[in-house]
């Protein structure tokens, strides 16, 4: 911010200013000054001290931070201030708005040469296009703002990087998404630079990857590390998106009452700071918790409730994500014909490259569906694409219950030694789940 430009700069920025205001060199330079001083400082062959500039500035009626920078007074203080009416507008849930916010942010910040705001900008036009599902969009954005923030300590650089993961997980890219996040965390803790925001965002963030990779053991350490770090994180968004992480690995474990009481914690606190889409991924969990313990019409419920707030707010991936899950509690409450045309709906939306996880999960859904039709061709055809989408992600966990599936469907069938090849395939992923994808767990912080 304090930067000078360098004096051929400043010199035509006073001659200009001078000239716009109508004034001579000596009207300008009095009392302080010569007329032959000012015009020696215009041509840039002179250095100005502070109180010349200082001086000038006042003579022109300008900032001397606008002289010596060129950037009108308190334009960083007014880009925060905009920075944050874009982020509250993406937390309400208008990622479109918001992203028509964030872009302009970006265009005057780098007019502006102003790299923290431009990071900032970067960063949030990332969120946007995640939240509408455009992934490769929001990588670059990620991409630019850790760019942006080379030269800054690890801590401010963790939410650019951690959006960086989430594209690659979304992307069903969940090897890679550890990488960075617990690569990220080795440097934070084994560094000493223990910065409880920063920790937080990467343990709440490295759950999901962890649970679809079936490291469940791994999941619920980082869940731990995670609670013990809420008291002392500054920012109640992030504790809230650390508690609804955290419920995952109580599920995993079996307590469901935990799981409940974690999501209705982030929930109200989503409430209050009126981040909808984040508070429609607490329905999403809850309705998840309900339907692992056998409560299907309230699972229905709060599922039908995430997906018309997420369908509201236009937030496409996450939309298609929480389909699948109510389309399995539509065909558990035996609603199988409205749980194949949402899962067929949601298809078009979904990907190899764009939610591998969920789309496996809609055609492993899709084939039970065609089971129970004795459809088996269909069916068939469902499992094999949902194990190529999964054996691409690495999840662990759903491709030995997708091979336990389709390995059922062979034997019934009669192909007896291709039924005994997807079972020896699925013991081969339930074997010491994670242990086969993931190197040495990161290095645990200072708690």
């Amino acid at each position: 911010m304090g930067d000078r430009d360098d004096r051929g700069t400043i010199g035509r920025r006073v001659q200009r200013l001078r000239v716009e205001r109508g004034m001579t060199q000596r009207q300008l330079a009095e009392p302080a000054y010569t007329p032959a001083y000012i015009s020696t400082l215009e041509a840039g062959r002179v250095r100005p001290s502070d109180d010349a500039l200082r001086h000038i500035a006042e003579r022109l009626g300008v900032g001397y931070e606008e002289l010596v920078t060129g950037r009108p007074a308190r334009l960083a203080t007014d880009l925060r201030l905009r920075l944050t009416e874009a982020q509250r507008t993406l937390a309400a849930g208008d990622a479109a708005r918001a992203a028509e916010l964030y872009g302009g942010l970006l265009a005057e910040a780098e007019a502006y040469h102003l790299d923290e705001e431009r990071a900032a900008a970067l960063l949030g036009l990332g969120e946007c296009a995640v939240d509408t599902g455009e992934l490769g969009s929001a990588h670059e954005h990620f991409e630019r703002a850790e760019a942006c923030l080379a030269d800054a300590p690890l801590p401010a650089r963790v939410p650019a990087l951690r959006g960086r993961a989430v594209t690659h997980y979304l992307a069903g890219e969940l090897r890679y998404a550890v990488y960075l996040l617990e690569s990220a965390l080795d440097e934070l803790n084994r560094g000493g630079l223990h910065d409880p925001d920063a920790l937080l965002l990467l343990y709440a963030s490295v759950i999901g990857p962890y649970m679809d990779m079936g490291a469940h053991a791994r999941a619920a350490k980082a869940a731990e590390y995670a609670l013990a770090l809420a008291p002392r994180a500054g920012d109640p968004a992030l504790v809230a998106r650390m508690h609804r992480s955290v419920a995952r690995t109580l599920l995993a474990e079996g307590r469901l009452a935990d799981a409940d009481a974690s999501l209705a914690k982030a929930a109200e606190l989503y409430r209050t700071l009126q981040l909808r889409t984040e508070l429609a991924n607490c329905h999403w969990m809850r309705g998840y918790v309900y339907a692992q313990n056998g409560e299907l019409q309230r699972a229905e419920e709060e599922l039908r409730e995430a997906l018309g707030m997420l369908s509201a707010t236009r937030a496409a991936l996450y939309s298609s994500q929480v389909a699948v899950e109510l389309a399995d509690v539509l065909h558990r409450r035996g609603k199988s014909e409205e749980a194949a045309g949402l899962l067929h709906g949601v298809l078009d939306d979904l990907s190899s490259e764009r939610g591998a996880v969920h789309s496996a999960g809609a055609h492993r859904l899709l084939g039970i569906i065609a089971e129970d039709a004795r459809d088996t061709e269909a069916a068939e055809e469902h499992y094999v694409r949902a194990l190529s989408l999964l054996e691409r992600a690495g999840a662990a966990g759903d491709l030995a219950d997708l091979c336990r599936l389709l390995g059922d469907l062979l034997r019934r069938t009669g192909r007896v030694e291709a039924a005994l090849d997807a079972y020896r395939t699925g013991l081969g992923h339930r074997t010491a789940p994670g242990t086969t994808t993931l190197g040495p767990a990161p290095a645990q912080p200072p708690l």
